[in-house]
């Protein structure tokens, strides 16, 4: 298993001895989460008693959300993040890393040839000419993006080879100009599968929802590796909900802009900054330092060794905002 962020309570035992931090106390920057979660109204209590039911209309407000009907719920994307990869015979998969660690994990597990491509560009990921192209746009963790028209041709230059695009868009929902949901599966590319997810944008994590879009092929394989009844029935009527609030999610994204550039410019002293409006990524020889530093003081961000990056997600109210600040005038490097 992998370490991720959000082990809020691993930290607080690992760090007790720095302070008299009580879990509530804790200030979790770790995820990527949005601190400004959807507000989850109350829902039919039958949610509870029945079994969930496709037909309850949840695909159809996530395709008017993403603009696609060739969809698939699924229980959080990590589900289709470690499915995917048994629909396809062992190949060669270029991954442009820095990556979201679970897509080679997973690629190498299911019995195919992992090549990790560090900081290259697009067209240097097709000049490796493997079959199997898989990213993270907005990258996680660096932030950075590229070009949805630049992605849609190197799926097309992959399918003129018989090649695949596979896409996380995971942190995408504050720019969704920049998505590619909306055309996976089509005649435009129908090799390119894209995942997304109500944990990030919508601050849902807790609900497990996510989605894969692709060529009814593919998703009839990967609705067959599933199995029934995916997603509970409390999830499917509060993703529902979110899904169709456009009003919340235009007010969300002003907000969301506005609070990456606040953080950006609180750690703009520190060193290299690249991030999305979920997160901001400091690169610095000092990571591992500050990590130590903001985590004794009972705030968790996500340290990446092996690319010299703190990440560091938003906080809430104003208090989240004055102690981090704090807590940054404070360190020595």
């Amino acid at each position: 298993m992998l370490e991720h962020g959000g082990r809020l309570r691993a930290a607080a035992e690992q760090y007790a001895a720095f302070g008299d931090w009580t879990l509530a106390d804790w200030l979790d920057l770790s995820t990527g989460i949005s601190p400004h979660a959807y507000p989850v109204p109350a829902i039919d209590p039958r949610c509870w008693q029945r079994l969930p039911e496709d037909d309850d209309g949840l695909d159809a407000v996530a395709a008017a959300y993403y603009g696609s009907e060739r969809l698939l719920a699924l229980p959080g994307s990590q589900t289709a993040i470690q499915l995917l990869p048994g629909l396809f015979a062992p190949l060669a998969v270029a991954c442009m890393t820095p990556i979201y660690e679970e897509h080679p994990q997973a690629w190498q597990r299911a019995g195919h040839r992992v090549r990790r491509l560090e900081n290259v560009s697009l067209p240097r990921a097709l000049a490796v000419a493997t079959p199997m192209i898989v990213l993270c746009n907005p990258n996680n963790p660096t932030g950075r993006r590229l070009p949805a028209a630049e992605l849609l041709a190197v799926a097309r230059q992959l399918q003129r080879r018989g090649g695949w695009l596979v896409v996380d868009e995971a942190f995408g929902d504050a720019e969704p100009e920049n998505c590619l949901a909306a055309l996976a599966g089509s005649s435009e590319a129908a090799n390119l599968i894209v995942l997304r997810s109500l944990g990030k944008f919508f601050g849902l994590a807790g609900a497990r929802v996510g989605f894969v879009f692709a060529a009814a092929d593919r998703l009839a394989l990967l609705r067959e590796a599933i199995g029934p009844w995916p997603l509970s029935g409390p999830a499917r009527a509060v993703a529902s909900q979110a899904l169709a609030d456009r009003r919340w999610q235009a007010q969300t994204r002003q907000e969301l802009v506005a609070a990456a550039a606040r953080l950006t410019a609180l750690l703009q002293p520190f060193g290299e900054l690249s991030g999305t409006a979920l997160f901001v990524s400091l690169a610095t020889p000092h990571a591992a330092s500050l990590f130590e530093h903001l985590a004794r003081q009972a705030i968790l961000t996500r340290h990446f060794p092996a690319h010299g990056l703190l990440r560091c997600g938003l906080p809430g109210g104003e208090s989240e905002w004055q102690r981090l600040a704090s807590a940054l005038s404070t360190w020595v490097a």
